[in-house]
């Protein structure tokens, strides 16, 4: 015969002791690894903030190949960054926040910079307004984003995103330097348009494709597959043309996508009010003796209701 026993009165707060003490344990080891997680995301943020401050730097030094290849450090820690604490599931407000002030920096004003410094500066107080204008364009672009980010195709990007004009302005000093050109004139002439075309394509409604909603876990197709190894391989092979040549191809995707028929509708407008802060009500200036018919009759003779 098989015995039952029965579990005495004393096991159940014993189980509970060391269940809260399990707990206990459990807080303790895993709130330190989820702050070293948290703090990975924004490492890597800061890197790509410094490195477009460092690019600027060496673009006001007259070093203009190594602060392009500095856009090109700054551009692989953004697309990193957002992996990072969307795989670690760290995504917060704060990190969004600090990724735009970071692309301000790197893809804005550090390009900006590069751009009237190596090729604009000829052209004097044009030049200045052409440098300025991408800047302020990539500003209005990065804010944009941040506002219709929950609202349009995750697939596609409103406009051009300040990376892809920020890596157009590198690619074309890498090439530049790459291939030892030696025409200021032919330059002035390519980056002055080329910087008022890039401001205007990142503040439009050029659908541009996004790589963040690859399905990267499903299987590729063939052709796909093709086209990466080969750009692998001219990556290897000739690097500098190779990336202008991306640079180039991203630039032209939106508006072949649009002369193709694509459209995108933003359900947020970027302009909207911003809502005043709930008012507490106001207190009966009557007490709870008043009749219900006489409540309120002062503050409908001041709104003009009552004469």
């Amino acid at each position: 015969m098989k015995r039952r026993f029965k579990k005495s009165s004393g096991d159940r707060p014993r189980m509970q002791l060391i269940s809260g003490r399990l707990r206990e344990q459990r807080r303790r080891v895993v709130a330190p690894l989820r702050r070293g997680v948290f703090l990975l995301p924004v490492t890597i943020t800061s890197i790509g903030l410094l490195a477009g401050f460092y690019g600027l730097v060496m673009a006001l030094e007259g070093r203009y190949l190594l602060s392009a290849l500095l856009i090109y450090v700054a551009a692989g820690c953004d697309s990193l960054d957002g992996r990072v604490a969307r795989a670690s599931r760290t995504s917060s407000q704060f990190g969004v926040e600090y990724d735009s002030l970071s692309d301000m920096v790197a893809f804005g004003v550090g390009p900006a910079v590069l751009l009237y410094a190596w090729a604009l500066r000829p052209l004097g107080k044009v030049g200045i307004a052409a440098a300025g204008l991408f800047a302020v364009s990539a500003a209005l672009r990065l804010a944009r984003f941040n506002v219709q980010t929950a609202t349009v195709d995750k697939r596609r990007f409103v406009g051009l995103p300040a990376p892809g004009a920020a890596l157009m302005v590198a690619g074309l000093v890498v090439v530049y330097h790459g291939f030892g050109l030696n025409s200021p004139r032919l330059l002035c002439a390519v980056a002055g348009p080329l910087a008022v075309a890039l401001a205007g394509l990142m503040i439009s409604r050029v659908p541009y494709p996004s790589f963040k909603a690859l399905p990267l876990r499903e299987h590729a197709r063939l052709e796909l597959l093709v086209v990466m190894l080969l750009g692998a391989a001219m990556l290897f092979a000739m690097p500098e043309l190779t990336a202008f040549l991306l640079a180039t191809g991203y630039m032209l995707s939106g508006p072949f996508l649009m002369l193709g028929g694509e459209k995108l509708a933003a359900k947020t407008p970027v302009l909207r009010p911003v809502a005043p802060p709930a008012a507490a009500p106001a207190k009966s200036e009557t007490g709870p003796g008043t009749p219900a018919g006489t409540r309120g009759i002062s503050s409908r003779r001041e709104t003009g209701e009552l004469p």
